[in-house]
C-alpha cells in the first residue's frame, strides 16, 4: 500500500505563461498552477536493478516522499544518449536560448500535443529521458475556486517503480559558463481515473509501461504515446482544505 496519510500545506501558485512553456514570442496569459509533486522512496540499488542502468553519482541520490517541481531540484533520469546510466537532471528545462534560469518555473511539464511547436521545447523533441518515480500527487477540487481539495497519491501498485516520459536539454549559463542539465514531464490528456481526481485541468503525466520506456527513448512517434494504457491506482490522502 501507499505510505500513510499526512498533513500537507496547499499552496497556490501563480504564474504568466503559455500552456506550461514561456516561448520567446509569445504574449504570456495567467494561469494557476495547482502540483507538480513526485514520490521516489526506493533505494539505490532498486533503481538500477529496475532499469538496468548504474547510479553515475550514488551520493547525489536520497529518496523523498514528496518532490516538488519548485525546488528545481536534482532528479534521477535516464536519457537516450546514456541508456545505461541514471544520472541527475534539473527540473523545469532550460532551453539553450535562455538567458537565464527564470523560464524553469514555466517549464516543469510539457504538453505532448504541442511540443513540436512551442520554442521551449522544440530543439528537445528528439532529446528525451525517463523521469524515474515510484508515484506522484495531485489535489481533487471540490468546489469551483479550489478552496477545498483532496490530495491523492497515484502510482503502480505496491508502489512500484515506474517511469514517465520526458525531454530534456542542457544550457550553458552565459554568465558563469556553467552546463546546467534539465527536464520537463511530458503530459497528455487525462484518462478517466486521472479526469476524476485532476477535475479542473484534466491532464496526466504520460507514464510509460515498461514496453514503451524503450520506445520513447528510441524516437518513436508522439502520437504513439498520447494515451498511456498502464494501470494506474490512486490513494486519496487525508482531505486537505486551504483557503487562500
Amino acid at each position: 500500500m501507499f505510505g500513510s496519510n499526512f498533513k500537507a500545506r496547499i499552496i497556490k501558485l501563480e504564474y504568466y505563461t503559455t500552456d506550461s512553456c514561456l516561448c520567446r514570442n509569445d504574449k504570456p496569459r495567467k494561469t494557476t498552477f495547482m502540483c507538480y509533486n513526485t514520490k521516489l522512496t526506493r533505494t539505490a540499488a532498486e533503481l538500477q536493478k529496475r532499469f538496468k542502468a548504474e547510479m553515475v553519482v550514488k551520493d547525489q541520490y536520497k529518496m523523498n516522499s514528496q518532490i516538488s517541481g519548485f525546488d528545481f531540484g536534482k532528479t534521477p533520469i535516464i536519457t537516450d544518449s546514456k541508456s545505461d546510466l541514471i544520472q541527475h537532471f534539473n527540473w523545469g528545462l532550460i532551453p539553450s536560448f535562455a538567458q537565464n534560469e527564470e523560464i524553469r518555473s514555466f517549464t516543469l511539464n510539457a504538453k505532448i500535443e504541442t511540443l513540436s511547436e512551442k520554442s521551449s521545447f522544440r530543439e528537445s523533441v528528439n532529446k528525451r529521458c525517463l523521469v524515474l518515480v515510484n508515484g506522484f500527487y495531485e489535489w481533487k477540487w471540490h468546489d469551483t475556486k479550489g478552496r477545498n481539495k483532496e490530495k491523492f497519491l497515484i502510482g503502480l501498485k505496491n508502489e512500484e517503480l515506474f517511469a514517465f516520459a520526458g525531454i530534456y536539454s542542457s544550457w550553458l549559463n552565459p554568465y558563469t559558463n556553467e552546463t546546467t542539465n534539465s527536464f520537463s514531464i511530458v503530459t497528455t490528456e487525462a484518462d478517466s481515473l486521472m479526469a476524476e481526481i485532476h477535475n479542473i485541468k484534466k491532464r496526466m503525466p504520460v507514464v510509460l509501461s515498461r514496453e514503451n520506456e524503450r520506445d520513447w527513448l528510441n524516437g518513436m512517434e508522439l502520437g504513439h504515446f498520447v494515451k498511456p494504457e498502464i494501470p494506474l491506482v490512486a490513494i486519496s490522502q487525508e482531505p486537505q482544505t486551504s483557503l487562500f
